[in-house]
């Protein structure tokens, strides 16, 4: 027998090999399909991980946080014009009863 004829039987061969292996998992994939139960139901999509419920909770935090920075400069200010008013009020009582001393000492 020839190099030729050799491989030609190999060809062959492998040929029948193939269409057995081809045979094979065709068989494999109709036990498995008729092993498996059918599914009406959908199967539940797993959850996304997205950043938007991240941005809209510093979003928040952030407005939360600068309403507060708000609300604490207004009380600051308010206690500024409070205490302001207080030594106003407090010099001047002064100054009346240093002068009504003055004038008991003339």
């Amino acid at each position: 027998m020839s190099d030729i004829e050799k491989a030609a039987a190999e060809a062959v061969q492998a040929a029948q090999q193939s269409e057995q292996y081809a045979l094979l998992l065709a068989a494999v994939q109709a036990a498995q399909a008729q092993q498996q139960t059918p599914c009406h139901h959908r199967p539940v999509p797993a959850p996304q991980s997205s950043n938007t419920g991240k941005w809209v909770a510093a979003g928040v935090g952030g407005s939360v946080f600068l309403l507060a920075v708000a609300v604490s400069a207004v009380a600051v200010a308010v206690s500024a014009v409070a205490l302001t008013v207080c030594l106003l009020v407090l010099r001047s009582v002064w100054q009346d009863i240093r002068a009504e001393r003055e004038e008991r000492r003339s």
